[in-house]
């Protein structure tokens, strides 16, 4: 591999989020006039424990919460060290003789050991030892850790009370929107943070999600290592919750890592002069890390199995189909995660997608399964049958040997087989729940489109949607798992983790050092495929993959209508809600989305209310976009039918016109008042403020759903001459560093060829006047500086092709062709259609289900 030496620059921010004339702004106010809350030291875990509060339903759910985890801490150990010294099994399974004076009937204290004699097992017993002391350093570091926290949550208490003149009984009642406007309105009286005169909800949603949105963009960018080529399994994806951890505690806040505070980055780390130093620094931390991993597996992995056997036997004895249930794995949770998007507005997206998901999935269940499944059920009910009439006759026969187990058994067995049996009544429409699913999850390969019908599709969607016994065996295999891709996979990356922070960290006054993907700055990492063309600057390097940023600057502009975006984003934003209000008006008012023919003429819009793209050809320009598409029930306008729980009551029957109506009369509603109008409790009792909130937010969501539709569709059309320009994941993401930035078009020179450098590092390109057409011709680079200049309209070429230069070890240069998934094929060969099928990685970022707030 070639060393490539170019010039480059850290990203600077786009705008300060600062009113104008205030971007160096110092409030000072006077000693007597200071509240409790002013100036706030550290305003990001000030506002994580307030959404946290919030999130947890008020301080006394907080607090029970905390101390029924450490019981159940010592529960788990103690009951474990219990069973294995302290219980004779050989009187509880009646293989030893127990006499008794008084009757003859054996108790069940009568398998206990004596207390001296147990003793006396556990103090003889290393192993035990070792993993009482482990526990007990552990529960005592939690016990610690919870002083502190009712300590912190106390004070945060007070604030709710005296601040935001909340009480706690209100708090479960009230939305987040609503506690957020109340924090912004307050800053004027107690100045909480000092730096600026005014807070947005940017600067609320950058503090609370700082780290978060670096994980999101890392895995948008695919610079995590959680892909991987198995022998047998071919492709597969691993991420679990004790990776995640790791992955934190390396970049963020464990001892060493990148992040001087919460809110910081470290000086050294915004520098590229000792980028190599740095990455040795990270590259040894990591591997330290992963050894520590290494040395704590037995005692972790006992506890995995441990927590999953107490959290999960009753759940799968009560419901053995339980694990045939599906759930959002967590790679998925993190790839469909907008920017600046809060654990419960994610929750609520993916909750609403879950039951069309549940039912794509289902659509593919294997007649042979079926079949085979049908008869062992016939067989193992007729067993069942015969013993259950059997016990009903005489209960003796329960004390049989076995009976009571073979009952339970085939029990079991028969519920495991109905999962594998489909409903007679079901109808396989998998377009149309595909479309369902995109309409709430925003994000989805354009190849899907139109191939739902296959497995390879089904496959792909089951890394994002994985069942639920496949995350429990991860989170189990997570022990011994987690260290090798950490000493292994990890460390290759650490120059490509060095130059992603200082290349996409910015400093946003009165936030902090924040990722600059989280600024949604169109120019800087928009995507010119979606609907950015001519109003981005940004390179292949610098563009956020799968419209990340454009889908997440609209839905953050949805969820917060009073936000106040730089005049280049409002633009954006208002061009594209004219845009889709236009053609929606058009489309409604000519003809019925379900009594169109095929000889009318529709807009984009109205293309997604008819029905699959594949049903009818589409004619676009630049300005102009129709679709003749064949008559019927169209899978848009089912789509926008089940977007809402409440959209019978609301009359949204898939009419686009009647959600816009919705829309602007929830605008209206927002700007005629001092606060989100989606968040405003008022009414003579909660349940009448938390109507209204349902309601008004429901509109929100459909509002979002079709400009995600939209945006889809009209980058899907757009592209249709170019699909290698979309990428679900790409090769690189566990290829180490061996390839380079997609926007390298040129030969390096001879002198560049011994700088270390990333894949991920950026590299500049001639404008086209100044690109050579010799095959000799190569690009004039400076060897003593390390920057990326700005990209202008003029002098920066874009790429937008399906091709990418590779350097081989010979300086020389191979193209090669982009796949839809993210591969790379050599010119010459045709590129694989479809992908091997990515095994998903972990399931729920809880391993117990966990409930959230959803608003």
């Amino acid at each position: 591999m070639a060393h490539i030496d170019t010039e480059y620059q850290r990203l600077e921010a786009s705008y300060s989020d600062s009113p104008p004339g205030e971007e160096n702004l110092l409030m000072h106010v006077a000693e007597g006039a200071k509240s409790q809350w002013h100036h706030i030291e550290n305003l990001d875990l000030f506002f994580q424990r307030v959404y946290n509060l919030h999130q947890k339903n008020g301080f006394t759910c907080m607090l029970m919460g905390e101390i029924f985890e450490l019981i159940q801490l010592l529960f788990v150990v103690g009951f474990t060290v219990f069973l294995a010294n302290c219980v004779d099994y050989d009187v509880l399974f009646a293989n030893k003789f127990v006499n008794h004076t008084d009757s003859s009937k054996v108790t069940l204290p009568d398998a206990f050991l004596p207390t001296d004699v147990c003793s006396a097992r556990i103090r003889h017993n290393g192993f035990v030892i070792f993993v009482l002391i482990i526990s007990g350093v552990f529960w005592l570091h939690r016990f610690v850790k919870f002083i502190y926290n009712v300590c912190c949550y106390w004070e945060i208490r007070s604030f709710y009370i005296n601040a935001l003149k909340m009480t706690m009984s209100e708090l479960p009642y009230a939305t987040w929107q609503e506690v957020q406007a109340r924090i912004v309105e307050i800053q004027k009286e107690h100045q909480i943070c000092i730096h600026k005169k005014e807070l947005t909800e940017l600067d609320i949603y950058h503090r609370i999600l700082r780290f978060k949105n670096y994980m999101v963009a890392m895995v948008n960018k695919s610079l995590l290592p959680v892909r991987f080529r198995l022998p047998v399994l071919g492709e597969c994806v691993f991420y679990t919750r004790g990776l995640k951890y790791n992955f934190e505690l390396i970049f963020f806040w464990g001892p060493g890592s990148l992040f001087e505070n919460e809110w910081s980055l470290k000086p050294e780390y915004k520098r590229g002069g000792n980028r190599l130093e740095l990455a040795d620094r990270l590259a040894s931390r990591i591997l330290w890390i992963g050894i520590a991993n290494l040395l704590l597996c037995p005692v972790i992995l006992l506890w995995q199995i441990l927590n999953a056997f107490f959290s999960y036997t009753e759940v799968i004895k009560r419901e053995p189909g339980s694990l045939g249930a599906r759930c959002w794995s967590l790679y998925g949770r993190c790839y469909l995660r907008h920017f600046n998007e809060l654990d419960h507005e994610l929750m609520s997206r993916l909750s609403k997608g879950y039951k069309a998901a549940s039912k794509y999935m289902n659509c593919f269940l294997s007649p042979v399964l079926t079949v085979v499944a049908k008869n062992v059920a016939f067989f193992a009910g007729s067993l069942l049958a015969v013993l259950i009439a059997l016990t009903i006759y005489d209960e003796d026969v329960l004390a049989v040997e076995h009976v009571l187990s073979s009952i339970t058994l085939l029990g079991v067995c028969i519920t495991v087989c109905r999962s594998f049996i489909p409903d007679k009544h079901m109808v396989f429409c998998p377009e149309q729940l595909l479309r369902v699913i995109l309409a709430h999850i925003h994000y989805m390969p354009d190849h899907w489109q139109g191939n739902a019908h296959r497995y390879e599709t089904r496959d792909q969607f089951s890394q994002l949607f994985q069942y639920k016994a496949v995350f429990i065996l991860e989170e189990l295999l997570s022990p011994v798992v987690t260290p090798i891709i950490l000493i292994f996979c990890l460390r290759r990356k650490s120059l490509e983790i060095i130059d992603f922070f200082r290349n996409f960290t910015v400093e946003v006054i009165g936030v902090g050092d924040t990722c600059s993907f989280a600024q949604m700055d169109i120019r800087q990492h928009g995507h010119p495929a979606w609907m950015s063309e001519g109003k981005t600057e940004a390179s292949i390097y610098q563009q956020a993959e799968d419209g990340k940023t454009e889908l997440s600057l609209m839905h953050f502009a949805i969820t917060n209508p009073h936000w106040q975006p730089p005049l280049e984003t409002t633009h954006f934003i208002s061009q594209l809600k004219e845009r889709v209000h236009r053609e929606a008006t058009g489309a409604s008012a000519d003809t019925h989305p379900l009594s169109l023919s095929e000889s009318e003429p529709r807009s984009l819009v109205a293309n997604l209310l008819a029905g699959p793209p594949t049903l009818g050809s589409v004619h676009f320009g630049r300005e102009s976009l129709t679709n003749h598409a064949a008559a019927g029930m169209s899978d848009g306008a089912s789509a926008l039918r089940s977007l809402s729980p409440v959209s019978s009551s609301l009359h949204l029957r898939g009419s686009l016109s009647a959600v816009h109506r919705a829309s602007g009369l929830t605008s209206r509603a927002m700007a005629g008042s001092g606060t989100d109008a989606r968040t405003v409790s008022s009414g003579s009792s909660a349940w009448e403020g938390q109507l209204t909130s349902l309601v008004l937010s429901e509109y929100a969501s459909t509002e979002m759903s079709i400009h995600a539709l939209y945006m889809h569709e009209l980058h899907k059309q757009q592209s249709r001459a170019d699909l290698s320009r979309h990428t679900w994941h790409r090769q690189e993401s566990d290829e180490s560093s061996d390839s380079i930035p997609d926007e390298v078009r040129s030969e390096p020179n001879t002198h560049s060829r011994n700088f270390p450098r990333s894949h991920t590092f950026p590299t500049t390109a001639p404008s086209p006047s100044a690109i050579p057409t010799s095959a000799s011709a190569t690009s004039g680079t400076s060897s003593g500086q390390e920057r990326v200049k700005p990209q202008s309209s003029t002098g920066q070429r874009r790429h937008s092709g399906p091709t990418t230069d590779h350097f081989s070890a010979g300086g020389n240069v191979t193209r090669s062709a982009r796949v839809p998934m993210g591969g790379w094929a050599e010119d010459g060969q045709a590129a694989p259609k479809h992908h091997e099928p990515l095994l998903e990685e972990s399931s729920e970022d809880e391993m117990p289900p966990h409930i959230h707030k959803v608003i």
